[in-house]
């Protein structure tokens, strides 16, 4: 994955004067840079703790909704924040054909190529286990992270993105057909279950009974594959449960999401100068539909903690669906210049991601050396956390935007 990769589609990036004179950027497809950036913007935005600010203010409905966005659900349906993990993996696809072309036409060969791809796989996982583990006393052995995902699956993208399409299909249905077999033939918690024992409280009411309950919360196959796995890694204390559902084999289904990116990367590539929008809306609503009737029948539910292949349809769609809009405002009705702030964020998509796991504690804490406490009170003491968390989102854009102005791109 790479913040970098050009695309062949003859737009070029609204670029901000230097000093001397505008200089253009290499020719980019500005409406996926405009979505990854909208992207890693929405994971930064956390800082402003919209939740908090919603705990003031119990009675405004405005400040409900802006928290509610801002975090996950607890078990089915979705907002806008479980969108965050299913774009980022599926912009990766998106951007994959380029990657390959443009490797390509530089002379690599196929096995140069997946030396890379494997390289990249592995430190992609390294990576998110590094940033899992701050604040650890030791390494913290996890694989359920965006990064971590992505790199166990990203080496079968690439090798998928060399087969026609009609495999590549087969493919993505296999891997979601067989991910759900697997799950239903596993045997359902039992009326018995002890729930508390692996970390759901008694008064959780998420879920499922029926057929459906074979996706219920740390009573599943992913939870027993962790239990093994995980205990294979030194710990401080044995593996039990993840807090939150998530999963190690999360990646498989997953690799589904990366596999739509891909299509809708080759469906850009084969139709430009056009954009196949009609493609991509016809996508997401086939996605969605599918998604939506396999968890109204109980079939399948939509849970994005354990990436259900259901949530691969329906976040899928929701990506097509994002795609599709940004590609109409920006190329269709060329409206390319708003974009900028979300394109400074989006080229530098990894630079993005370790800011706002690194740098936010040390943001924070010297803006409150400096600056003191009282002037983000300005507004009252209900409010102080969003101007905080204002001002670190515009530090945040402000270092980005003197990278991309000094041409520094992070890449993996």
């Amino acid at each position: 994955m790479s913040s970098t990769i050009s695309t062949e589609y003859p737009q070029t990036v609204p670029v901000m004067a230097p000093k001397e004179a505008t200089v253009q950027a290499p020719r980019r497809n500005i409406a996926v840079d405009a979505y990854r950036g909208l992207v890693m913007l929405l994971m930064m935005g956390e800082v402003m703790s919209f939740a908090a600010v919603s705990h003031a203010y119990p009675g405004s409905l405005f400040w409900r909704v802006l928290a509610f966005n801002q975090t996950h659900v607890e078990w089915t349906g979705m907002g806008l924040h479980d969108m965050i993990q299913p774009s980022f993996t599926f912009l990766v696809g998106v951007a994959l054909p380029y990657s390959i072309q443009s490797r390509m036409r530089k002379g690599q060969s196929f096995g140069k190529l997946l030396l890379h791809t494997l390289w990249r796989s592995l430190l992609l996982v390294a990576l998110g286990i590094f940033l899992r583990s701050t604040g650890s006393t030791q390494t913290y052995f996890t694989f359920e992270d965006t990064l971590t995902q992505i790199g166990l699956g990203y080496t079968f993208a690439f090798l998928l993105a060399f087969c026609r399409p009609r495999w590549q299909w087969i493919a993505f249905g296999g891997i979601l057909f067989g991910y759900w077999l697997a799950w239903a033939l596993y045997p359902a918690p039992g009326a018995n279950f002890d729930y508390s024992a692996v970390g759901v409280p008694s008064d959780w009411h998420h879920n499922f009974t029926g057929f459906a309950s074979h996706w219920n919360k740390n009573s599943n196959l992913g939870q027993a594959f962790d239990v093994w796995f995980l205990n294979l890694f030194p710990r401080t204390s044995p593996f039990l449960f993840n807090e939150g559902g998530y999963l190690t084999l999360s990646f498989i289904p997953t690799l589904g999401t990366m596999l739509l990116g891909l299509v809708a990367g080759q469906w850009f590539r084969a139709a430009a100068p056009k954009i196949p929008l009609r493609r991509f809306l016809v996508a997401g609503l086939a996605l969605v539909a599918a998604a939506l009737l396999l968890h109204f029948t109980g079939v399948c539910p939509i849970v994005k903690r354990i990436w259900t292949p259901s949530w691969t349809l329906f976040s899928g769609g929701i990506c097509f669906f994002f795609l599709a809009a940004l590609s109409w405002i920006i190329d269709v009705k060329n409206y390319s210049h708003w974009a900028f702030p979300l394109v400074v964020v989006g080229m530098n998509s990894i630079a993005a991601y370790l800011i706002a796991h690194l740098w936010e504690n040390f943001l924070t804490s010297s803006l409150h050396i400096h600056l003191g406490y009282q002037v983000f009170r300005i507004f009252g003491t209900g409010l102080e956390p969003l101007i905080l968390g204002t001002t670190v989102m515009l530090l945040y854009w402000l270092i980005l935007f003197w990278m991309y102005r000094n041409k520094i791109f992070l890449r993996i």
